[in-house]
């Protein structure tokens, strides 16, 4: 069993733990670890040690005296960025450096075309990660090696839009990446940069960086992304859930009943994405004869009040409700958070909630929280970097 199988419960005072109680500031001293976590001092001690041996924590001083010795004070390195971060769009990726803490360092959003295919695409942005970080990847030191200097990158997360086998990093039938099929992102990257390279769907991303920011007391969560296309990613236990392939939460192609269905990407009819996804939207409208180039102009349409944009934005909410309905009843979360460039269109938002009240049982939503993700532009990224902190921290 891996640490990423193992219940929440048994990973309490983990390496990973022990340094998001730092990073956070819960804890500043071995002390304050040994009372969070519940594990004597001395093995409180032994796992500081080994984080500090990696380059992952550091002693900054003598803290308040409580009676007896001062205690050594302890933080998460910040003199560097050393996680590079890519979140992928269909149109637009959002490339960051940050540090161990998970604090954005750098960021910039660039425009990409998905069509150029995946090496054009990748060494491009992975040349771009370099630039933030300040130094070639492939000068970085090892992501576990011992020793290695605060600011030497330590690996790089990726965000794809698409089906990602996340074992591999070999993305799988994507619907809107032409020539992307089958290409593994992992193996291409790891020829670029001498540190591990993750790769997951955007919407995983998303949703562990939404839970860490917003939510990282509660065990259970569904995050949407909703954008061009639409997805999303399931906490469960307070882990990111991506079951046995790496596809769950893929919500995209669950059929929603429509009169007529409308052909979607993936060959079937009926599907959310061909029904409330941001491309969808744009089709729809198209159709109906408004001149509409693009999910901005979608935006700035239902923002000015124009009745055609308004009324498909709350069709697309019901859609939406409908089948987080499912989902909500069948998982029971605790929170249900929907993030993405749709997530600030408030009739999509305000009929997907009364739609999750209505099919939803009165148990499932007592306490549900619903909202939208509210953590900005930079959540992919941060999700992407904590994917790699998780990863550096892991015990071998």
């Amino acid at each position: 069993m891996t640490i990423d199988d193992a219940p929440r419960d048994a990973l309490r005072g983990g390496p990973r733990e022990l340094l998001r109680w730092v990073a956070t500031g819960a804890a500043v001293s071995r002390a304050d670890l040994s009372r969070l976590s519940g594990l004597s001092p001395s093995t409180v001690s032994q796992r500081v040690e080994a984080l500090i041996s990696q380059g992952l924590l550091e002693e900054t001083g003598a803290g308040r005296s409580r009676g007896g010795r001062r205690p050594r004070q302890l933080a998460v390195p910040t003199g560097g960025a050393v996680v590079g971060a890519i979140d992928l769009g269909a149109h637009h990726a959002r490339v960051g450096a940050l540090d161990l803490s998970g604090r954005v360092v750098q960021a910039r959003t660039l425009p990409v075309r998905i069509e150029d295919g995946p090496e054009a695409v990748l060494g491009a942005l992975l040349a771009e990660v370099a630039t933030l970080v300040g130094s070639d990847p492939a000068a970085g030191g090892g992501a576990v090696a011992g020793g290695s200097a605060p600011g030497a990158l330590r690996g790089v997360g990726i965000g794809i839009p698409g089906p990602v086998q996340h074992a591999t990093g070999r993305i799988v039938s994507p619907s809107r990446m032409p020539g992307w099929n089958g290409f593994d992102v992992a193996a291409f990257c790891a020829g670029r940069v001498d540190v591990p390279v993750i790769v997951d769907n955007d919407a995983n991303l998303m949703a562990l960086g939404a839970h860490r920011t917003a939510h990282p007391e509660l065990d259970h969560a569904v995050y949407i992304k909703a954008g061009t296309g639409i997805g999303s990613g399931v906490i469960s236990s307070g882990r990111l859930h991506r079951g046995a392939q790496g596809s769950a939460g893929d919500i995209s192609h669950c059929r929603v009943v429509a009169d007529p269905a409308p052909p979607c990407t993936c060959g079937n009819a009926g599907c959310l994405e061909a029904v409330a996804s941001g491309a969808a939207l744009v089709t729809a409208l198209r159709e109906q004869g408004v001149p509409v180039s693009d999910l901005t102009g979608v935006i700035r349409l239902i923002d000015d009040g124009d009745r055609q944009a308004t009324a498909l934005a709350r069709q697309a909410g019901r859609a939406v409700g409908e089948i987080l309905a499912v989902v909500v009843n069948f998982f029971n979360p605790q929170v249900v958070a929907i993030g993405g460039r749709l997530a600030d269109c408030e009739p999509l938002l305000a009929s997907m909630r009364a739609t999750l009240y209505e099919r939803c049982l009165p148990l499932a939503t007592q306490t549900l929280l619903i909202e939208r993700v509210a953590a900005g532009q930079d959540v992919g990224i941060t999700g992407a970097a904590h994917l790699v902190i998780d990863h550096v921290v892991a015990p071998a």
